[in-house]
């Protein structure tokens, strides 16, 4: 959008899935709050299928904080147009300013629906969602599809801001929409015995058993409130809220705590894509 001016990336984009890691960092216009970010492909024998956005903007007066994981599964594709097309299309809701709840609601709902009206040319896969919006630095909204999460720390103690959208969680919405939840093949449950959400961006061919509705929470940034996580599940299989809160407390550059974070994950043997932004809101 060309309304949009960006302050001080630093970054090298993932474009494609092709790069196997991305790392950057930047901050806000006048430098107090700064993010950094970290991106590593796993083991499994695909191209890297996280995708992220972090970035200032200045649209209307008002300054926002962008930050998202996308976490892809069955291809790349749906993750990609979410990382090109879904805060575009928050931001584009009349009501953002005046009900950002209801504008973010609105907007995953209607970028899915574009999503499953051109899966001819996206695929079949889908992506799960974590998106965060700061608004001038004093109000966040978070928002998630899936199992990608978010965690704030504030007086140095975790605090989840999202809800993992697990099927054994969720069972009876599956079930009331004729599909089932099975941890065969392999021991993690699944819907119809295929995907471990609940709730997901495209995936046309169980969508009818599928939610795509966010869980929306939001707060006021404090002189409390430390550091935000963002990751995909390929941080959280292996690491608690608090341990991940801990590090990226820890360490004063947001771009060395997400390399950290990710590496430690690596450590620990995460075989799956480990993506994480680090938001630093003080010191």
């Amino acid at each position: 959008m060309d309304m949009f001016c960006c302050f001080s990336p630093s970054y090298s984009q993932l474009v494609g899935g092709r790069s196997s890691s991305s790392s950057g960092k930047g901050k806000n216009h006048e430098g107090l709050i700064k993010y950094g970010f970290s991106l590593v492909k796993g083991k499994a024998n695909h191209p890297m299928e996280d995708y992220h956005v972090a970035k200032f903007v200045q649209i209307q007066g008002h300054e926002l904080g962008l930050f998202a994981i996308y976490d892809g599964h069955l291809g790349d594709s749906v993750p990609a147009y979410l990382q090109k097309h879904l805060f575009s299309n928050i931001l584009k809701e009349e009501e953002f300013w005046v009900d950002p709840n209801r504008s973010i609601s609105k907007a995953y709902e209607r970028t899915d629906q574009t999503i499953l009206s051109n899966s001819s040319d996206l695929g079949r896969g889908g992506s799960t969602a974590v998106t965060a919006i700061l608004i001038n630095g004093k109000r966040l909204w978070v928002a998630n599809v899936g199992d990608s999460r978010a965690v704030l720390s504030r007086g140095g103690q975790a605090r989840q801001m999202t809800t993992d959208h697990e099927p054994n969680t969720e069972r009876g919405s599956i079930e009331n929409k004729g599909g089932f939840v099975s941890n065969m093949p392999g021991d993690v449950p699944r819907v119809n015995g295929q995907l471990a959400v609940s709730r997901a961006f495209g995936d046309k061919s169980l969508k009818s058993h599928l939610r795509s509705d966010p869980d929306i929470q939001e707060t006021d940034i404090d002189n409390n409130t430390e550091v935000l996580v963002l990751a995909s599940d390929g941080l959280w299989k292996v690491m608690s809220n608090q341990e991940a809160v801990d590090i990226a407390k820890r360490i004063k550059d947001p771009l060395k705590a997400a390399k950290q974070l990710t590496a430690e994950a690596l450590k620990r043997e995460s075989k799956d894509d480990i993506s994480c932004v680090v938001v630093r809101f003080r010191g």
